[in-house]
């Protein structure tokens, strides 16, 4: 089967992918979800006309000539209004966010006021007519469109539509994703490890990039190098009804490597198989019925980047969420040799200098190696055949963090 390049990989599995259906969900839950429905307000804000200040409302008719003189008939506290309506002349006591008493249409603040006793104040400071009141509908209206479809829910966002009152939101279902680590040399972390075996850690590194988009991830453990243990798990993610299903090794073309057998065997159609890139060149994609399935490498550095360049734009989809991925021009602060047939992704560590970012690889680039992946902010882009590069060239960087 011939290499697939790197962007019509990430076409044909991409190819089809919308946002899941929404489900209500209560508006505390709702942060960082993706409104499936655009919001509407479902009643007007302010809801009368109400004082922004504390102060005393008054006809602005009456403050025209200063000092003004003005009686204190009583007090409009937030949540209860004054009842009566204020004369000429008369005044009422207000508190922020309470609603302007019949008749008047000015707030003067306290600080501009004096208070001769007696209930009599004297105004000695102009205030234009209508200041410090907030108008009825001054934010929105019943009926205004607040948020769009396909919002990311931040906390301005929930506060808005809180305010609308709104108790539940239609948002994305958050994409599933079920996780299968292959290989009898795998342990999980904290075990005694007998000669051969290593920590399996490609799992937590799928589940946070799975995460770093909304999506949710489900750990189906580590399977054995038999067939018929792969396929108990994979009939566990179909009945998990898991969108996507990611397994961990087994997808090259060793004796023990099983996963493209166990899932055709459980009728999944092949999409494709082996991409142009390094590292990550085992990488399969097919559909197993609804749910889509990702055969990632077993190389830690590989997962990982495999994760980043097709898993995480799929499930950012699927969840109703713009991704691009955040790459950038930068410069080489060393020599690269000339590429083969397969497009590189170099560790390296980059730094910004004079508004510059320059790109430094990190030395050996083994799949294996996971403290390199830590320890890089980016991953140099490097297209097939592309001669060799002297420090100082122009190059295009993945960022990572």
């Amino acid at each position: 089967m011939a290499l697939v390049p790197v962007a019509d990989a990430l076409d044909r599995l991409l190819a089809g992918a919308a946002p899941l259906p929404g489900e209500s969900v209560p508006l505390a839950e709702a942060m960082d979800r993706v409104l499936a429905e655009p919001i509407r307000a479902l009643r007007t804000q302010p809801p009368f006309d109400a004082s922004a200040m504390d102060g005393y409302a008054v006809h602005a008719a009456d403050i025209g000539t200063l000092p003004a003189r003005l009686s204190v008939i009583g007090t409009a506290p937030a949540g209860h209004g004054f009842t009566g309506t204020p004369a000429g002349g008369e005044a009422v006591r207000i508190f922020t966010g309470a609603p302007l008493p019949a008749g008047t249409d000015t707030v003067v603040i306290q600080e501009d006021t004096r208070d001769l006793g007696n209930g009599a104040i004297e105004v000695v400071e102009a205030t234009a007519h209508g200041a410090n009141v907030r108008k009825a509908g001054l934010d929105f209206a019943e009926g205004d469109l607040l948020l769009e479809k396909g919002r990311l829910l931040d906390p301005a966002a929930l506060a808005l539509a809180a305010s609308a009152n709104h108790p539940y939101l239609s948002v994305v279902r958050r994409p599933l994703v079920a996780v299968i680590a292959t290989g009898d040399e795998l342990r999980t972390p904290g075990s005694e490890l007998a000669p051969g075996q290593i920590i399996s850690s490609n799992a937590y590194g799928v589940a946070a990039v799975a995460h770093s988009v909304g999506a949710r991830a489900i750990d189906l453990g580590i399977a054995a190098d038999r067939k018929e243990d792969i396929a108990a798990r994979v009939r566990q993610a179909v009945a998990a009804k898991a969108d996507v299903l990611v397994t961990l090794g087994g997808a090259s073309v060793g004796d023990l490597d099983l996963i493209h057998d166990v899932l055709t065997g459980e009728g999944m159609t092949l999409d494709f198989w082996k991409v142009a890139m390094r590292p990550g060149k085992p990488l399969m994609s097919g559909r197993l019925g609804a749910m889509r399935c990702i055969g990632l490498p077993g190389n830690p550095v590989a997962s990982l980047v495999c994760s980043q360049l097709f898993l995480k734009p799929l499930l950012a989809r699927l969840g109703g969420r713009r991704y691009r991925p955040d790459m950038r021009e930068a410069r080489l602060g060393a020599a690269m040799a000339a590429n083969d047939r397969r497009q590189d992704y170099v560790r390296a560590c980059v730094r910004e200098e004079a508004g510059l970012l320059t790109a430094t690889p990190l030395g050996l680039q083994d799949s294996s190696m996971l403290r390199r992946l830590a320890d890089a902010e980016g991953l140099i882009v490097r297209e097939p055949f592309a001669p060799a590069a002297e420090a100082g060239a122009n190059c295009r960087v993945l960022m990572l963090r």
